[in-house]
């Protein structure tokens, strides 16, 4: 009657109602309490990350500081993966993912002590190639950037390997989606909670506030993990031997991988270039407000974070049944989907008018990217072996997103010193190549080979 399990897999008998649900979301013990940590700190990280930007504005910064920050951010994510992925491997995730979940909690800490630490100009006269305004730099928001990305990055590798020690391999895909679905219902909640917050008490104050919420969840959901998750189904791999290591894990990444891997550089690199820049073209560029049915007016700002739920029902409504159909019909399909939504969406959002319904219609689209995020994720950790889950996530990331660098800083630019139009229209573009490539050379998974 009730499940049996062998080397920390979920063996379902069928029997049980119980044993049936975890059986279809793969949901194995360790997989649920990172489930519940995803969901903390995602709720943190989408209530402020999202928003980060207009503070960033109203504090003085442009489009260029904007850029930077994205960029900055995209520094992060390359350099914290693959270091975390093999401390991950080596020390276990229990140990890995406290450290970084207490360092982000503290990034939200330092994000809202940013007015306070002031901001720095920059003369563009120093700037090579700049035709632009003083860059302002508000020193807070990047500061506590290198913490706040510290759980999502750095635990990037470990939250991997723990669905890939705990879910059989042609499961993959519904192992992954059992673990997006509950971090995307974040997704929703996160941004309806900053929208309350901001339509109650204004932008500045309510989002002060929101940056206290997030580092309570924070705080709870490093506790959480600390306690719940059982550290003896670890599998610890090699240590780390420095940069000779990461040339090695590169040398030695699945052959699967690369044609994934060049598709999905370029789009990330056009979705990162205007990324940031969402918040600012709806509060901003469009300045789209709304009067809602039970709710009344909504001022932009505290518009954009409805906009982001709303994407969010569609990616939960989504998820699932996408990973289910690519358990049955294969991965690539899916994922070539979400890498489509992603390319499509930034020409289709900077020429919207300023109507509530045709923007809300524009997120409920965006929201079918996140369909294809399971069927990814197995693709990249599938071909991998059981204890280095961990490492070859780390080695895609690392590579993926060092070359993305750049991303924001370029869509600053031509933001700024261009048009946004410009900066959205060359964003498509580059994301419709990656799709292209990953259609004509991408490979399929297959877990019995």
């Amino acid at each position: 009657m009730a499940d049996a399990t062998e080397g920390g897999r979920v063996e379902d008998d069928g029997e049980s109602v119980l044993g049936t649900l975890r059986a279809f979301f793969a949901l194995e013990r360790d997989v649920l309490v990172l489930s519940v940590a995803m969901f903390a700190f995602s709720l943190g990280f989408q209530m402020t990350g999202r928003y980060v930007p207009r503070y960033m504005s109203l504090l003085g910064a442009g489009g260029l500081a904007i850029g930077l920050f994205g960029t900055v951010g995209n520094l992060v994510s390359a350099v914290y993966p693959y270091p975390g992925g093999a401390v991950s491997d080596r020390i276990g995730s229990r140990l890995a993912l406290t450290a970084f979940g207490l360092a982000s909690t503290v990034g939200f800490l330092v994000w809202l002590a940013a007015p306070l630490v002031g901001t720095v100009t920059v003369d563009p006269s120093v700037l090579p190639l700049v035709t632009v305004e003083a860059v302002v730099l508000p020193v807070g928001i990047f500061l506590g950037l290198f913490l706040a990305q510290a759980w999502k990055s750095f635990g990037l590798g470990a939250t991997f390997a723990v669905v890939k020690q705990a879910v059989p391999p042609e499961r993959l895909a519904t192992g992954f989606a059992s673990t997006e679905t509950v971090r995307r219902l974040a997704f929703l909640v996160g941004p309806l909670l900053a929208a309350a917050l901001i339509a109650v008490y204004g932008f500045d104050l309510g989002f002060r506030a929101v940056l206290l919420v997030a580092a309570a969840f924070g705080l709870v959901a490093t506790v959480a993990q600390h306690v719940l998750y059982d550290a003896g189904g670890d599998s610890l791999g090699k240590s780390f031997a420095g940069l000779s290591a990461i040339r090695a894990d590169l040398r030695s990444m699945p052959p699967a991988l690369p044609p994934l891997l060049a598709g999905d550089t370029l789009v990330r690199f056009a979705n990162g270039m205007v990324y940031v820049f969402f918040v600012i073209v709806v509060t901003e560029f469009l300045a789209v407000d709304a009067t809602l049915p039970l709710v009344g007016y909504l001022s932009p700002d505290a518009l954009f974070g409805v906009l982001l739920a709303v994407e969010m029902v569609v990616a939960l409504a989504s998820m699932v049944p996408m990973a289910r159909i690519a358990d049955r019909v294969g991965l690539k399909p899916v994922v070539a989907l979400g890498f489509s939504v992603y390319a499509i969406f930034p020409i289709l959002l900077i020429n919207a008018p300023a109507d509530p319904l045709v923007v809300g219609l524009l997120f409920a689209f965006s929201g079918l990217r996140f369909a294809g995020l399971p069927a990814h994720k197995a693709l990249i950790v599938g071909p991998a072996e059981q204890d280095a889950g961990g490492r070859v996530t780390g080695a895609y990331y690392l590579l993926r997103n060092t070359l993305t660098i750049p991303s924001a800083l370029v869509g600053g630019y031509l933001y700024d010193a261009a048009s946004p139009e410009l900066a959205f229209g060359v964003a498509t573009a580059i994301g419709l190549v990656g799709t292209g490539v990953f259609l004509v050379f991408g490979e399929e998974f297959d877990p019995n080979e």
